[in-house]
C-alpha cells in the first residue's frame, strides 16, 4: 500500500505546480500561414492574475507619473515599443500588448532561445536583447515583494518565499534575502516565457521629446528561452505588473492611433502611444462605450458589442454573451492589441459571412481561402496591375452606450499580394472564436483599430473612439520624418 499513497502525494504536488503557473486565455492565429503572407495573427495573449493578498512586504513606489508619449514602430503583426532599461541605457523593442500585464525582455544575445519561432526567423527580423551584466542598477527582485507574489499566482504570500528555500523564521520576520523564483508565464496557442523577476531602472520620454525620466527598480521579466514567442511584451494590461501599473498610469490612462498597415516596417514614421492627463484630456469628438468588469479576468479590457451593420441592411443583432458576462465571468469583447485581428463567436460569425458574402459580387478566391485560412477572399480587377478603391460593403459595430463606429474598409479588407496579371486578391480580416464558453466572447484586433485614435480612460473605466488619420496625427507630433 505504500507505493499507491507514495504516487498519490507526488501526482498532488505536481497538480499544485501545474496550477501555480498562471493560466491563459488562448488565442487564434491564422491556421495555415505562411512566410509569404503580409499578415499573421498574434498569439500574445496573458495570463489573468487574482489579485493577492495584502503583503506585509513593502515596496518603493515609483517616482510620480508625469504624461509620456513613446513611438509605436509598426511590423508586420503588430506595434513595437522601446524599451530604455538600465545603467547605461539598453534599448530593447518589444510588443505592446493590451492584453497582458507582464513586460519581459529578451536576456542574453547567444543564450536566449526561442524554441518554434522558425516562421519568426524566417521573416529576418532581428531584436536586440538585454545584457544584465551591462547594467550597474540591475537587482534581481525579492521572494516577498507584491510582484513576485503576483507573477507566481500565489494565495499567500509565503509562497514564492518557500519555494525560494526561505527558513520559516525568516519569513515571519520578513528578513529572508532569497530572490524571487523562476516564473513561467504562458500565452495563447501555448506560448511560455520563462525567466527571472528582475529591477532596473527604466528611462521614459515626456510628451516633448528632449523631457526624459528615469524610473528606478521598474520590475520586468529577464527571460532566457521561450516556446512560439520570439519577441518581448509590455504589458499594458491593468494587472500590477503591467507597465502603466507600475508608472502610475492606471488612476489616469493612455491612448494610441495605430498606422495604417502600409506603413509596416517603414522606418520614418511612428504610431503615436500617449500616457497620462493629456491623452485622456480631450473629448471633443470622441466616442465612449464603457469598460465592463470581468470576474474572471480583471486585467483585461473588455467593452460590450450590441449589434454590427453590415450595408445598407439593418443592424443585426449580436448574442448576449457579447455584450455582458455570464455568472461565472464568461462572454464580452476583449479589446487587444496583442491580436491581430478580430474574432466573432459561432453561429453568429456564420452569418456574418452569409450577410456580408451576398453583398459582393466578386469572384471568390477560394484557393487563397485555403492557403490561408481566411473566409471571405474576392479576385478583383487590377488595371495595370494596381489596386484602385474598391467598395466592399461598410461595416458598423455598435457598442455600449449608443457607441457606433464604422470600420475603415482597408482594416476589414486586405491585399493578400501583390497584384497580377490585372488581378489581385482581397480577403476578410475576421476569424471565429474557437474557444466555445471559455473566456471572451469576442475579440477586437489591432488590424481594425488602425487609423483610429483608441483611449483608455481608466479613471472614468471607459475606452473612446475616434476614427483618426493616423499619420497625420504621427507628423503633428514630430513622428514623421520627411
Amino acid at each position: 500500500m505504500a507505493a499507491p499513497c507514495f504516487t498519490t502525494i507526488i501526482l498532488f504536488f505536481l497538480l499544485i505546480a501545474f496550477c501555480n503557473i498562471n493560466q491563459t486565455l488562448a488565442r487564434r492565429k491564422n491556421p495555415n500561414s505562411s512566410s509569404s503572407l503580409p499578415l499573421l495573427g498574434l498569439t500574445h495573449s496573458s495570463s489573468s492574475l487574482p489579485m493577492p493578498k495584502a503583503s506585509r512586504y513593502s515596496t518603493k513606489r515609483p517616482l510620480q507619473a508625469f504624461d509620456m508619449m513613446e513611438p509605436l514602430r509598426e511590423v508586420r503583426d503588430g506595434y513595437l515599443i522601446s524599451l530604455n532599461i538600465g545603467t547605461p541605457s539598453q534599448v530593447i523593442q518589444v510588443f505592446m500588448d493590451t492584453g497582458s500585464d507582464l513586460t519581459w525582455v529578451p536576456c542574453g544575445n547567444l543564450s536566449f532561445d526561442c524554441i518554434d519561432c522558425d516562421d519568426f526567423r524566417n521573416n529576418k527580423l532581428t531584436m536586440a536583447a538585454f545584457s544584465p551584466s551591462y547594467s550597474s542598477s540591475v537587482i534581481r527582485d525579492s521572494c516577498g515583494s507584491p510582484l513576485c507574489i503576483n507573477i507566481h499566482n500565489s494565495d499567500d504570500y509565503f509562497d514564492p518565499c518557500t519555494e525560494a528555500g526561505c527558513s520559516l523564521n525568516t519569513i515571519l520576520k520578513s528578513t529572508c534575502p532569497r530572490p524571487c523564483p523562476s516564473f513561467a508565464y504562458t500565452y495563447g496557442e501555448g506560448g511560455v516565457a520563462t525567466g527571472i523577476l528582475t529591477r532596473d531602472t527604466i528611462r521614459v520620454h515626456g510628451i516633448n521629446s528632449s523631457e526624459v525620466r528615469d524610473i528606478p527598480k521598474f520590475c520586468f521579466g529577464c527571460v532566457g528561452s521561450t516556446y512560439r514567442e520570439p519577441i518581448g511584451i509590455a504589458g499594458f494590461g491593468k494587472g500590477a505588473l503591467s507597465l502603466p501599473s507600475q508608472l502610475g498610469f492606471l488612476q489616469k490612462g493612455f491612448s494610441h492611433c495605430f498606422l495604417a498597415f502600409k506603413y509596416a516596417n517603414n522606418p520614418n514614421i511612428s504610431s503615436p502611444l500617449v500616457l497620462g492627463d493629456v491623452a485622456i484630456s480631450s473629448e471633443e469628438n470622441l466616442h465612449f462605450t464603457p469598460m465592463l468588469k470581468s470576474p474572471m479576468f480583471p486585467s483585461y479590457y473588455y467593452i460590450g458589442l450590441e449589434a454590427v451593420t453590415i450595408g445598407n441592411s439593418s443592424a443585426t443583432t449580436v448574442p448576449l454573451n457579447l455584450k455582458e458576462f455570464d455568472s461565472e465571468g464568461n462572454g464580452g469583447m476583449l479589446i487587444d492589441s496583442g491580436t491581430t485581428y478580430t474574432h466573432l463567436p459561432d453561429p453568429f460569425y456564420s452569418q456574418f459571412l452569409l450577410i456580408l458574402g451576398s453583398m459582393i459580387t466578386y469572384p471568390r478566391a477560394t484557393d487563397v481561402e485555403t492557403r490561408t485560412g481566411f473566409d471571405l477572399c474576392y479576385k478583383v480587377p487590377c488595371p495595370n496591375n494596381t489596386f484602385g478603391n474598391y467598395v466592399f460593403p461598410p461595416i458598423t459595430f455598435h457598442f455600449l452606450n449608443n457607441v457606433s463606429l464604422a470600420l475603415p474598409q482597408e482594416t476589414y479588407f486586405y491585399a493578400m499580394s501583390a497584384p497580377s496579371n490585372s488581378t489581385g486578391v482581397k480577403c476578410l480580416l475576421f476569424q471565429s472564436m474557437d474557444d466555445g464558453d471559455y473566456g471572451p466572447a469576442g475579440v477586437f484586433g489591432s488590424f481594425q483599430q488602425q487609423n483610429m485614435e483608441v483611449v483608455y480612460d481608466m479613471e472614468k473605466e471607459r475606452i473612446g473612439f475616434l476614427p483618426m488619420d493616423c499619420a497625420s496625427a504621427a507628423a503633428s507630433q514630430g513622428l514623421r520624418k520627411n
